[in-house]
């Protein structure tokens, strides 16, 4: 049986873990709650999210991606960016979230009902920035910022000055398949990003990694490594994921982070910087 664990990381935000250590947030207000990504769709998330809430739970996935989106359709109300539906709709495929699962050292441990049936995307509602979903004492407000795929948004919670990016920037930033966009996109977008919501947070949460806050610095230090990357001043450590080759930035230990100590990294195409 898969099951997922918490933790509580404010009076209105619970950090969830799901069978790969994906982490998704459940934001809780008076009247309703919002739940930021779904994990990877195998076990039942609904059930567990209502030990945690009873309130009215509406999905804001933050891409459409195997591990953030494949819970949504056990939930009533979902909202993902339309430009994702195609990503979506590739990764339900059953194959393709075995092979994602298989990652977890709990794979065995899954069973053929264990599976969350599919939905088609054209059942999500459409999501896109300036969205505020008040849910009652506390809001969430959507910001786009491309790049990891073209529909990537990022989630403020206003009232704990708290913004969650998914995977749209991290310290292990992909930005090499199909979907994502190229380098120099990202950066201007991702600028954009760090201008609309200034001032307004004071911590970042992250879809992967250990489960911790990091700080608006963040942002600065994934710009700084575009620029980076840019200018010929990276590492490049080569790197293959589920058949896809790209280069690592900066320097890095796996489960440890930069050599140098900081925290941004991008995982990148070379093809692709001036795009």
């Amino acid at each position: 049986m898969v099951k997922f664990h918490s933790e509580k990381i404010s009076e209105h935000i619970t950090r969830i873990y799901g069978l790969t250590e994906e982490q998704m947030y459940l934001v809780a207000g008076s009247q309703k709650a919002a739940l930021i990504d779904t994990g990877s769709g195998a076990g039942s998330l609904r059930s567990y999210v209502e030990t945690l809430t009873d309130k009215p739970v509406i999905v804001l996935l933050t891409h459409g991606h195997v591990d953030h989106a494949m819970g949504a359709p056990e939930f009533d109300t979902v909202c993902m960016n339309r430009e994702d539906d195609y990503i979506y709709r590739q990764h339900c495929d059953l194959e393709v979230r075995k092979g994602y699962l298989s990652q977890s050292p709990d794979f065995e441990q899954i069973v053929e009902e264990d599976y969350i049936p599919v939905v088609p995307a054209d059942s999500f509602q459409d999501l896109k920035e300036g969205d505020v979903f008040d849910l009652g004492g506390i809001s969430v407000e959507i910001y786009a910022c491309p790049g990891h795929t073209k529909g990537s948004l990022c989630m403020l919670v206003r009232e704990e000055r708290t913004l969650i990016t998914g995977d749209a920037c991290n310290t292990f930033t992909f930005l090499f398949d199909t979907y994502s966009t190229g380098l120099s996109t990202y950066e201007k977008n991702l600028m954009e990003l760090k201008a609309k919501t200034a001032g307004k947070f004071d911590r970042i949460c992250l879809s992967h990694g250990p489960g911790r806050e990091y700080p608006v610095e963040l942002i600065d230090e994934v710009l700084e490594v575009c620029e980076d990357i840019k200018s010929g001043n990276v590492d490049d450590l080569p790197f293959d994921f589920m058949g896809k080759k790209a280069c690592i930035a900066k320097a890095m230990e796996m489960g440890s982070g930069r050599l140098d100590g900081k925290l941004g990294n991008i995982v990148y195409d070379k093809n692709r910087v001036q795009e």
